[in-house]
């Protein structure tokens, strides 16, 4: 079995301790620990991000992993936000920075970070995408992908307009797979379609998937009573076709231990599991929410460019797994440039949604929820 195709540790959830300066830093103790377990469980895949900790991820995974262990026992990946950048050479000089306070020395996977809506065009007008395939000539980098969230659509447009990646990174989960908003599915097949290894991320919905409605539980745990609320997103994940790795953002050195023993002993969902699975999803998909199915239809003429389907989406997830944290998350950095709040009350939504949602109610709850 190759260990590393099956799972991941994303440097982007690391255990926090408050500072003598009443900061909160990543507690490097801890994270050395959690490296050490991963390790000695025979996995290898790490993935940090130059945003991730608010730019402390990448020193903090050059301690942990990076000054600790022979280069050749691991790999690293990291990503290049050209969307925060305020031109071309501050996108560029990025990439400097990130291999400067990892400490590798080279990427074996690196990817243009979180594609997708606004965020894209700045690739191309920064010219990222040549500046990465010179990067990989040089041998800084081994493999090129990028990570992506938008539908289908979109992800086929990008992909189909610029030279072959190596893989490719995208949210996939059980209860994401026929969501319209996040279309797991329709992505997951495009990248098939095309050959190209998956990098899976949000595997267990940054942890909403262990917070399911009793009933789903219940189905799950009637099918298969001895593994853990985790274990049915990873190995959902896992199961698929084409998974390069399942990455896994873990907070702690017990979620490390339990992931690693799901991910080595657990094995693929049987025939059984597929069909509690599936009745599972069956159940999110009954319980009442705003029924959205992303359209954009609203947004269309929408006078003040609210992020409409975002905003209900951060609902939803509330009503189906009342994990505030993750909604909120959702929230903020779904919405930019487009918060409930600035909803004048004009209707021109309502008049064109077609699922007749009273969508100005739904905009200030979620404004009083969210913001």
């Amino acid at each position: 079995m190759d260990e590393m195709a099956k799972f991941g540790f994303g440097f982007m959830r690391l255990p926090e301790i408050e500072g003598a300066d009443g900061e909160m830093h990543i507690d490097i103790d801890q994270a050395k620990e959690m490296v050490d377990i991963f390790m000695d469980a025979g996995f290898t895949y790490f993935d940090t991000a130059r945003r991730y900790h608010f730019g402390k991820s990448e020193a903090a995974l050059k301690e942990a992993l990076v000054d600790r262990y022979p280069r050749d026992s691991f790999q690293l990946a990291s990503k290049l936000p050209a969307w925060v950048a305020k031109g071309p050479d501050e996108a560029r000089a990025m990439f400097d920075a990130s291999l400067d306070q990892t400490g590798a020395g080279y990427f074996d996977f690196f990817l243009m970070h979180n594609l997708g809506e606004y965020r894209t065009k700045a690739f191309d007008e920064y010219g990222i995408w040549d500046f990465l395939f010179q990067k990989k000539e040089d041998g800084l980098i081994r493999k090129l992908g990028l990570s992506f969230h938008d539908n289908a659509a979109a992800l086929e447009a990008v992909l189909d307009s610029h030279r072959p990646l190596d893989f490719v990174q995208l949210q996939i989960n059980f209860a994401d797979w026929e969501n319209s908003l996040i279309e797991s599915r329709k992505c997951y097949e495009v990248a098939r379609a095309r050959n190209l290894p998956v990098v899976i991320m949000e595997p267990l919905k940054g942890g909403s998937l262990v917070h399911l409605p009793a009933a789903a539980v219940e189905v799950l745990r009637e099918a298969n009573p001895e593994v853990p609320l985790a274990s049915w997103g990873l190995r959902f994940a896992a199961s698929l076709p084409g998974v390069l790795t399942v990455l896994s953002g873990m907070s702690t050195a017990d979620q490390v231990r339990e992931n690693t023993r799901i991910m080595t002993s657990l094995g693929p969902l049987n025939e059984q599991e597929r069909v509690a699975l599936e009745q599972a999803r069956a159940i999110l998909a009954s319980v009442p929410t705003v029924p959205c199915t992303s359209c954009g239809y609203c947004v269309e003429g929408c006078p003040e460019g609210v992020r409409i389907p975002s905003a209900l989406y951060a609902l939803n997830i509330m009503t189906l797994f009342e994990d505030m944290p993750m909604a909120s998350h959702e929230y903020d950095w779904r919405t930019v440039g487009g918060r409930a709040s600035s909803c004048i009350e004009c209707g021109a939504c309502e008049l064109a949604c077609p699922q007749h949602i009273e969508v100005m109610k739904e905009l200030a709850r979620a404004a009083e929820l969210f913001e």
